[in-house]
């Protein structure tokens, strides 16, 4: 991709255009289109990460870590009432918890977002609660290495949601339409060239050369469904709004993530070197519920089915997601849909009752 070859040549333009996108949303703020976000106490910050909990300190009931991409920020997880995750977790009895990144350090990699910066999370959740084992709920990226986590630490993890989460990698597209976009990244010499942070509006035009029916013509389809329905519609423009937020990527994460997830499918393999320890997927004991989408290009159900498979996990279920209108992304929509709210997510959060009663 040429987007890609001469990316380090032009990352003054990147940047300048993170903070183009930047202004926009703030625009859309303006209007009204921003996130509506429930009220949270920060109970941990370190660089790069800002731990947030809802509800009372005193409040009962299940400890849920919920774990975004570190991609974008995380609100994508609490957009507005009527389209938030941490709502209905909240409404279900449990204890939330979401890890809010922030802008990185070049140097993080999968170690510290895969194990170091979560294992500060569930030390401050159990500081505040008591549980030493918490549920954890990963979307996307952030459903990857919540898997890492608990394939490290099952004693810290009483069970793990993957939510759309690449879990089996491969350089073409079989496993996702970004694998191209990986392989022209570990190849180009990019990540090698430069030594801060990658802008996030590198990716986003990537993602959008690499699929441009879901980062594109879907988007604009949904749109169309949307404009009848106000909400709907509102919906939609609170998450071009969040696309909008780019958040900087840490060169060495987007080095671990072409070159030992996407080249070797380490963490399937059993070979996915974590600091001084091994992760694999048989290591995740865990009980497992992982929700695929069967249409979603991003993350197909090759990339999800054969870690559900290899997965050590006695406990182990499937969900189907079926999409939803009003989400602009659908990608997306399972965090923020109506039919994700109405199906998916009671589904996903009687499974949590139910662990907590073995």
């Amino acid at each position: 991709m040429q987007l890609l070859y001469g990316a380090s040549a032009n990352w003054a333009f990147y940047e300048q255009l993170d903070e183009a996108r930047r202004l926009q949303g703030r625009a859309l703020d303006a209007l009204g289109f921003g996130p509506r976000e429930t009220p949270s106490r920060a109970i941990w910050r370190e660089p790069g990460l800002t731990l947030k909990a809802y509800g009372e300190r005193s409040r009962p009931g299940p400890a849920i870590l919920m774990v975004p991409a570190p991609i974008k920020r995380a609100y994508i997880w609490d957009l507005a009432p009527g389209a938030s995750v941490v709502e209905q977790c909240l409404a279900s009895g449990a204890r939330a918890y979401l890890a809010h990144w922030e802008e990185p350090q070049a140097s993080f990699g999968l170690e510290d977002y895969g194990e170091r910066l979560i294992l500060a999370c569930a030390d401050a959740i159990r500081a505040e609660t008591g549980n030493s084992n918490i549920f954890l709920f990963g979307h996307s990226l952030g459903g990857l290495l919540a898997a890492i986590f608990a394939a490290l630490h099952p004693e810290r993890v009483r069970g793990l949601v993957a939510v759309a989460a690449p879990l089996h990698f491969d350089f073409a597209r079989q496993t996702g339409a970004l694998g191209p976009v990986m392989a022209e990244l570990s190849r180009s010499g990019v990540l090698e060239a430069v030594t801060g942070n990658l802008p996030g509006s590198l990716l986003s035009a990537a993602s959008f050369m690499a699929s441009p029916e879901t980062f594109g013509r879907d988007r604009l389809l949904d749109w169309l469904r949307a404009w009848q329905d106000y909400e709907a519609l509102r919906n939609c423009l609170r998450v071009e709004r969040w696309a909008l937020d780019e958040l900087p990527l840490a060169r060495r994460l987007v080095s671990d993530i072409a070159n030992r997830l996407y080249a070797e499918d380490a963490f399937l393999g059993g070979t996915l070197k974590v600091g001084v320890r091994t992760a694999a997927a048989r290591q995740v004991v865990a009980p497992l519920l992982i929700v695929a989408d069967e249409t979603c290009p991003i993350v197909p159900p090759q990339a999800i089915l054969p870690f559900a498979e290899a997965a050590g996990a006695a406990d182990k279920r499937l969900l189907w997601y079926e999409g939803d209108a009003g989400v602009a992304i659908r990608h997306v929509g399972i965090l923020i849909g109506a039919n994700a709210r109405r199906r998916i997510w009671p589904e996903i959060l009687r499974w949590m009752q139910e662990r907590c009663g073995q």
